[in-house]
C-alpha cells in the first residue's frame, strides 16, 4: 500500500506538473522532455492503481508473482539509477536522496516478497 501511495504521488506530479518537477530535481526545464515526463507519470499512476487494487491479495507464491516481480524490477533498477544519479554530484536536490531511499526500501521489500514463499496465516 505504501508503494501505491508513493507511486501515485510521483505519477500525479509528473503528469500534471512536469515543468515544476525539473525545478524540484534541480535541473533546467527542457520543453522537449515534458511529454515524456507526462508519459512517465501515466506509467507511475497505472502502477500505483495496480498496487492499490492488489493490496488485499497475498503477494508471493504463484498467483501474484507477476505483480511482485514487476514491482521488484521497477524499484531495483530505479534504485540503482537513482543511486548513480545521487552519487554523480550533478544534482544537488535533496528530493533525489529522499526518492533514492524510498526506492531502496521498496526494492528490498519486493525482493523479499518475490523470492520468499508466503506464509498464509490461519485465523481462529
Amino acid at each position: 500500500m505504501a508503494s501505491a501511495i508513493v507511486m501515485g504521488i510521483i505519477g500525479l506530479l509528473l503528469l500534471f506538473m512536469p515543468g515544476e518537477t525539473f525545478i524540484l530535481l534541480g535541473q533546467p526545464t527542457i520543453d522537449a522532455l515534458l511529454p515524456f515526463m507526462q508519459l512517465a507519470g501515466s506509467l507511475y499512476l497505472g502502477f500505483a492503481i495496480l498496487n492499490w487494487m492488489a493490496k488485499t491479495i497475498l503477494i508471493g507464491g504463484i498467483y501474484a508473482k507477476p505483480l511482485s516481480l514487476g514491482n521488484f524490477t521497477h524499484f531495483f533498477i530505479g534504485g540503482l539509477t537513482l543511486i548513480k544519479m545521487a552519487m554523480d554530484g550533478n544534482s544537488t536536490s535533496v528530493f533525489i536522496w529522499v526518492l533514492t531511499v524510498f526506492y531502496i526500501v521498496f526494492a528490498v521489500a519486493f525482493g523479499f516478497i518475490s523470492f520468499k514463499s508466503p506464509k498464509l496465516q490461519v485465523k481462529n
